[in-house]
C-alpha cells in the first residue's frame, strides 16, 4: 500500500515537472507578416535569430572574388575582415492570407542581420 502511494506520487511529480518545462519554452512562431519579420529580425544577431526561428534550412558563406580590386577600381581594405553569411528559411513569411514566400534570405555582416529578402523563385 505504502509502496503504491510512493510510486503514484513520484509519477505525478515527474509529470508535473515535464509539463512545466514544455510550457516554459517560448514556441517558435510558424509564420510572420512581412512587417513583423522585418521589425523582429532587422539588425539582430545570429543568436537572436536562431532562438526565434531555429536552425536555417540552408547557409552560404560569401567569398571575395580574386579580382575584386580590378572590379571596384581601388585597393581593397583588408585590415578589417568582413564576415558575410546568408541564412535561408522556407515558408516563414506571409504575403497574402494563406500564401507564404517559398524562401526568406537573411544576410549577416559581422554577426548582424543587415539585409532581408523574400523570394518565390530560387
Amino acid at each position: 500500500m505504502l509502496l503504491t502511494k510512493r510510486i503514484s506520487i513520484v509519477v505525478m511529480l515527474a509529470t508535473l515537472v515535464t509539463s512545466f518545462s514544455v510550457f516554459a519554452a517560448e514556441p517558435i512562431k510558424k509564420s510572420f507578416t512581412e512587417t513583423e519579420f522585418l521589425s523582429a529580425f532587422s539588425g539582430k544577431s545570429r543568436k537572436v535569430v536562431m532562438e526565434k526561428l531555429g536552425a536555417p534550412a540552408k547557409k552560404e558563406q560569401s567569398v571575395r572574388p580574386s579580382n575584386a580590386e580590378g572590379v571596384i577600381g581601388r585597393p581593397v581594405d583588408s585590415s578589417k575582415p568582413v564576415n558575410v553569411e546568408m541564412w535561408y528559411y522556407s515558408n516563414k513569411v506571409e504575403y497574402a492570407p494563406k500564401k507564404l514566400y517559398k524562401m526568406t534570405e537573411l544576410t549577416f555582416v559581422n554577426d548582424r542581420c543587415m539585409n532581408i529578402a523574400f523570394f518565390n523563385k530560387k
